[in-house]
């Protein structure tokens, strides 16, 4: 009997031991889809940015399942379904994940299982509202200047600012709330990309996560950019260069620092810049004799010297300095100041401290003012 016991013992470890591991487990029901389509399911490679296949799944019945390998860590990932357009973005974690999921509107597909994905949920739909109502405003804010109505846009410029600010706080205090989730690695990237937070305000919250996401290849390149950012931040050196006038002379920032020395990338084709030029303008007629300088970089494209020229011309830029390698993005001085977003300027004192960044309007102005008093 004693035999029997055991040969059932070790029978029962191995049916156990055969099962399938349900850890990393996905499985999901769609509609619109017909039996034996295939789900791609791919990973971002965070160091090169881009989709990497992990496996696929059949759809039978209207659903999927499939069992992967447990995850050493946590990353994006996502569903695409064949035949469909759009992605399923989820969270790479060791838990359950269950999809519920209508082909004719992807985005708003429903996830459920992890608390990494709860997280993920939330936050997505943070920013869906948030678009929204951007868009919106934007509408709003173009009408109303068609229609030269000064009151109306400058209430909506309030309202905009507004809604900014709503995004920040909420932001925070989402990442206060998921410190040992991957969510939080994104939010300090999404934090720094789109400079609503200052990059030593984003490296004090990433001493805050926890050392199993500062070893997710995300975290590493969010502290190698915040790293990065050290030579141009506030209170740093401005990084010395020289660039190539329009004239094809050679301008160095050393030989052309002022009281107060303002250097502003922009370019021809950016909106947001020409609106702000006008601003630039009168800031630099009310302080010109009182000691500033303005250093302009542009981003313009290569073979568009033409376009650079023009829009000097026409935003009456001529009474300062400018320069430009015609490189776009490559710009090597827009990557020495680590601008990966345009307009952006760098405040330099009289010894080519930089005191402030990324300022506009009044507030770049008044900065300016404080500075030469």
């Amino acid at each position: 009997m004693r035999k029997i016991a055991l040969l059932i013992f070790g029978f029962a470890l191995i049916l156990t031991g055969c099962q399938e591991d349900k850890g990393y487990y996905l499985s999901g029901t769609i509609d619109g889809i017909e039996d034996g389509k295939k789900v791609y399911i791919s990973e971002r490679d965070e160091t090169t940015s881009s989709l990497k296949p992990v496996d696929t799944a059949v759809i039978k019945d209207g659903k999927f399942e499939i069992d992967l390998e447990d995850p050493d860590q946590p990353g994006l990932s996502f569903l695409r379904f064949e035949g469909v357009n759009g992605n399923v973005v989820f969270i790479t974690e060791n838990q359950k994940i269950s999809f519920d999921i209508d082909k004719d509107s992807i985005r708003n597909t429903k996830i459920s299982g992890g608390k990494e994905n709860k997280a993920l949920a939330e936050y997505l739909d943070h920013l869906k509202e948030l678009n929204q109502r951007m868009v919106d405003m934007q509408k709003e804010m173009r009408q109303a200047a068609m229609e030269k109505d000064t009151a109306k846009l400058n209430s909506l410029r309030e309202a905009q600012a507004e809604i900014r600010d709503n995004d920040k706080n909420y932001k925070e205090e989402l990442f206060n709330r998921n410190k040992d989730s991957y969510v939080s690695v994104m939010l300090l990237m999404d934090m720094l990309n789109m400079r609503s937070h200052s990059s030593p305000e984003v490296r004090e919250m990433y001493s805050e996560i926890s050392e199993r996401l500062k070893e997710t290849p995300l975290a590493k390149t969010l502290k190698e950019t915040l790293d990065n950012n050290l030579a141009a931040e506030v209170g740093s050196k401005a990084p010395a260069f020289t660039a190539p006038t329009p004239d094809g002379e050679q301008l160095s920032l050393e030989d052309n620092l002022g009281k107060v020395t303002v250097v502003d990338f922009w370019a021809a084709w950016c909106k947001p810049c020409r609106v702000e030029n006008p601003n630039l303008v009168r800031t630099y007629n009310k302080y010109k004799d009182q000691g500033l300088n303005i250093i302009s970089v542009s981003l313009d494209r290569p073979g568009q010297k033409d376009k650079w020229l023009k829009a000097i011309e026409e935003d009456n830029l001529e009474q300062w300095k400018h320069v430009s390698n015609l490189k776009f993005w490559n710009e090597p001085v827009a990557k020495q100041y680590r601008v990966n977003a345009i307009p952006a300027t760098f405040v330099l004192d009289e010894n080519g401290i930089i005191v402030a960044k990324n300022l506009r309007g009044d507030a770049l102005s008044n900065k300016i003012g404080e500075l030469l008093q």
